[in-house]
């Protein structure tokens, strides 16, 4: 995914989150993911957490310490803190 010339918003992080745990965790195909769902919940061990986190990082060009993917509790939270980093880059760049 290019996000160079797109504008994300929490709710197109939210389903990029979404489809990059259903690659990880197959059996999620039909779940009706929202922002409170937690990966842990839903199934995903400390090594499936950390390869969505990747996934994702990677789709949308970001690096982002494991200390601060720690910090969030839901998938909502951690869509904000890409959403919020990738408006940093951003502002970095212009």
């Amino acid at each position: 995914m290019n996000t160079e010339n797109a504008v994300m918003s929490k709710s197109d992080i939210l389903e990029l989150i979404a489809r990059q745990t259903r690659e990880i965790l197959p059996g999620l195909d039909a779940h009706p993911f929202i922002a409170t769902d937690r990966l842990v919940d839903l199934g995903a061990n400390s090594v499936d957490r950390a390869e969505i986190a990747m996934m994702v990082q990677e789709s949308l060009g970001l690096a982002i310490s494991r200390v601060e993917l720690h910090a969030p509790k839901n998938i909502g939270e951690l869509a904000e803190l890409f959403l919020q980093k990738l408006n940093l880059q951003k502002l970095n760049a212009a």
